[in-house]
Formats: structure tokens, C-alpha cells, sequence
């Protein structure tokens, strides 16, 4: 009867880890502050810089469970003058439960920039990236009896592992000094991220995406402390899930404060109420060449009480580490870039 039993519990856990694969992997993590982390938004944003650029996100999602979800994502960009191109490289990694589930993904990005107009540049971009996605079985404890100082010997158990996998997607930005529109598409591939040598496949991810800065000056770019807006938002779909955010940062400079709405005003929850997720609230503090963002989720679901919402810290350091060869044609050295704040070469 024992051995009925714990057969039965060995199936109805392989089963549940089996549905928690394929959900753990349905969706990328996301970040409230987007626009902080913009080679994992968009590879056409690689190299829209002065020169280059570190980034450093973190995320921490319902501290309240036991077992909270951990994201960050690093990365590095640079702009070459000589190519008209943007070379990046990012690396995230996320973690989620107590049975250590993490997802950790290096990705290489490339952009190049076409000069549509004297004021209108067009920017695609590719990225290849390589991923591994799984558990560690030492956090995994049964209580079955067939276990060697806390790690269980099941053999069903030992099928479970991790899943390597290479990654692919493309985008653009389309931008001049006040508004940017673009359009990203990550997993075009579709990557089989299964750790039970079955087949459960990341859907393709797309994003569409936009903003622009308002000035509360009059147009006077010469005052102490330049007011001004930056309002955007982004929409993406990912299988049967889909997510808006839209919102607006209001600078002075060097500080900045935000609100942002996520939710799905336009649709509603089998109960009839209106499809909405979080109020984002963020600050940030924008120097000459280092950048810090906070940002905390309020939740508007009837998880508010039970999560805590959710926690971003964000760095980004900008520098030019060489001038500008001679050799580099003027037209190219003034192709402008889209920013959330007003240093020199960006918005102005």
C-alpha cells in the first residue's frame, strides 16, 4: 500500500513540475522600468548612446511569498562612428521559487543606423542569444524515505535537468529628437525549454513600443533648471498573454518622478471587472553621466494585500571613452537619439 501511495505522489509531482515548466517559461520577466533597460526592450536601441554605456537592473517581485522572484539583467553597448553601427551584449538571469527554478540567458546585439532625413533615423537590430533554464534537484525533498542526506534518490526524479538553448530576435526604432516609435520580436525561433525531455516551446514574443518629450519651458533651453515630459508606453504579446503599460515622467533636472498605469483597460475578468494589474511609482536621479531609477508596483489585482507589489533599482553609466575619428563624416557624428532626460547629443 506504501509503495501504491508513493508511486502515486512520485506521478502527481513529475506531473505538477511538468505544468509548472511550461508555465514558468510562457512568459519573459519584465521590467516597470523599461526605458532603464533598453538592449532587453528593443535591439535597435543598442548603440543609441554617446559613446557607450553600462546598464544594471534589478527586480524583486512580491516580497511577501516565502519564495519571492528575483530578476536581474546587465548590459553594455557601445556606438562606432567609423561603422555607423551598435554593438551590446546583455545577460539576465531570473529566478523564481524555492526549488531554485532560475532562467539565464547571454545575448550579443548589433544595430545600424539609416539616416531617413535630416531629422529621421531608422535603426534595426538583431540579436542571438544562448539560455539555460531549469531547477536544482538539491532543493527538492520528498519525505519519501528514498532519500541521502535530504536529497531524494528517486529515479523519476533524476530525469529532471536543465534544457540549453540558443535564441534569436529582431526589431527596429524608428526616432528623431522628440518621438521614437519601434517594434522588437525575441524567440523567433521558438526555443524548447522543457527539463523533462519533452517539448514545451517559449512563444515568440513581440512588443510595440513609443514616446516622446514635451517641453514646459516655452521652448527655452537656456533656463537654470529645464522642465518637460516624457510620456511613452509599450504593449506586448507573448501566447495567449498580453500586457500594456503607459505612462509619463515629469523632469526637472537632475530629478524626475513618474506614474504609470499597467492594465487592460479595454478588457474584462471572468468576474466582470476591468483587466488591470499595477500603479507604477518611480523616481530617478539623472547626473551627467550616471543615471539611478527606483520604482515600486502597487497592485491593483486582489493580490495587493498578499504579494507586496514589487521593487526596481536601476543604474545606468554613460561615457565616451575616445573621440571622434576625423575621418567620420559629419553626418553621421549628428545623428540624434532618443533619451528620457536632456543630456547634451539626446534631446537637445
Amino acid at each position: 500500500m506504501k509503495s501504491i501511495q508513493f508511486n502515486q505522489m512520485r506521478s502527481w509531482v513529475v506531473g505538477l513540475l511538468m505544468v509548472i515548466s511550461g508555465a514558468a517559461v510562457s512568459q519573459d520577466p519584465q521590467f516597470s522600468q523599461y526605458y532603464q533597460s533598453p538592449l532587453y526592450l528593443n535591439p535597435g536601441f543598442t548603440g543609441i548612446t554617446n559613446q557607450q554605456r553600462f546598464t544594471l537592473v534589478h527586480r524583486l517581485q512580491w516580497p511577501n511569498l516565502p519564495q519571492t522572484f528575483a530578476t536581474y539583467a546587465a548590459s553594455y553597448d557601445i556606438w562606432v562612428d567609423e561603422l555607423r553601427s551598435g554593438f551590446g551584449i546583455i545577460a539576465t538571469t531570473d529566478k523564481m521559487g524555492s526549488a531554485g527554478w532560475r532562467t539565464t540567458t547571454v545575448g550579443l546585439n548589433y544595430s545600424y543606423k539609416v539616416r531617413i532625413t535630416d531629422k529621421l533615423v531608422f535603426s534595426p537590430g538583431l540579436s542571438f542569444g544562448y539560455g539555460i533554464n531549469g531547477l536544482d534537484r538539491t532543493k527538492l525533498q520528498m519525505g519519501d524515505g528514498l532519500e541521502f542526506n535530504g536529497v531524494s534518490l528517486d529515479p523519476q526524479l533524476q530525469r529532471l535537468g536543465n534544457t540549453q538553448y540558443f535564441d534569436f530576435g529582431a526589431g527596429f526604432v524608428l526616432y528623431n529628437k522628440n518621438l521614437f516609435f519601434g517594434a522588437a520580436f525575441s524567440h523567433i525561433n521558438t526555443p524548447n525549454l522543457s527539463i523533462l525531455s519533452t517539448e514545451t516551446r517559449l512563444p515568440m514574443k513581440m512588443v510595440f513600443h513609443g514616446g516622446g518629450r514635451i517641453t514646459l519651458n516655452g521652448g527655452i533651453r537656456t533656463v537654470a533648471k529645464p522642465s518637460y515630459l516624457t510620456p511613452s508606453f509599450v504593449y506586448r504579446v507573448q501566447g495567449l498573454i498580453s500586457q500594456f503599460d503607459v505612462g509619463v515622467n515629469y523632469h526637472v533636472d537632475p530629478v524626475s518622478l513618474g506614474v504609470w498605469y499597467r492594465g487592460k483597460p479595454w478588457e474584462t475578468t471572468i468576474a466582470n471587472s476591468v483587466q488591470q494589474d499595477a500603479l507604477v511609482f518611480t523616481m530617478g536621479l539623472y547626473l551627467k553621466n550616471l543615471t539611478v531609477g527606483y520604482s515600486y508596483d502597487f497592485s491593483l489585482s486582489g493580490l495587493s494585500t498578499a504579494t507586496g507589489g514589487a521593487h526596481e533599482v536601476s543604474v545606468v553609466y554613460e561615457f565616451a571613452a575616445k573621440p571622434l575619428h576625423r575621418g567620420v563624416k559629419k553626418r553621421n557624428r549628428l545623428i540624434p537619439c532618443p533619451s528620457f532626460n536632456s543630456k547634451e547629443g539626446f534631446w537637445n
